[in-house]
C-alpha cells in the first residue's frame, strides 16, 4: 500500500518567521502536534509541540524567538508513492511520528502513526513502528 492512500491531505504550515505563539495557536486549531516549516513552498523544517515546550519555553527568551529558532531543520519526508512499509521503518529507525509527504518539493500531506493504525491494512506497520519508536534511546545515558 502507497503513503497516498493513508496520508493525511489537507496540511497547515508555518513560516519560518512566524512566532512560537502562532505555531501554538495553529497547532491548537487544528488539533494537532507538528508542522511543516516552508519557505516558497519547500519544506525546511518541522516543528512540533514537543519543541514548543523544550526549545521555547525552556528558555527565557522564548518571547522573541521564532518558528526558525527552535524548529528541527532537515525532517525526514516520504513521497506520496512510497511504500507504507518503508515509511513506518523509516519512523521507527528515525523514533518520529509524523512525517511529512512530498511530491516536486511541496508538501502534499502528512503521514503519522495515526494514519498507518486507523487503517487496516497498514496497522501492524504502526504497531511495529510505535514499540520501536517507544524504546528510549540508551545512546545519550
Amino acid at each position: 500500500m502507497k503513503v497516498e492512500n493513508v496520508m493525511t491531505k489537507s496540511v497547515a504550515s508555518l513560516n519560518p518567521d512566524d512566532t512560537i505563539d502562532k505555531a501554538a495557536q495553529v497547532m491548537m486549531e487544528n488539533n494537532i502536534g507538528s508542522l511543516p516549516v516552508c519557505q516558497q513552498g519547500k519544506i525546511i523544517g518541522i516543528l512540533t509541540d514537543r519543541d514548543i515546550s523544550i526549545r521555547a519555553m525552556g528558555n527565557k527568551a522564548s518571547n522573541s524567538k521564532t518558528v526558525r529558532d527552535i524548529m528541527s531543520s532537515n525532517p525526514v519526508t516520504a513521497s506520496p508513492d512510497m511504500d507504507v512499509k518503508d515509511v513506518s521503518r523509516i519512523m521507527s529507525e528515525r523514533q518520529i511520528r509524523r512525517v511529512p509527504v512530498v511530491e516536486n518539493n511541496n508538501v502534499v500531506g502528512i503521514v503519522s502513526l495515526g494514519d498507518l493504525a486507523v487503517n487496516p491494512k497498514s496497522n501492524s506497520q504502526a504497531g511495529d513502528a510505535l514499540s520501536s519508536i517507544s524504546q528510549p534511546d540508551n545512546s545519550q545515558f
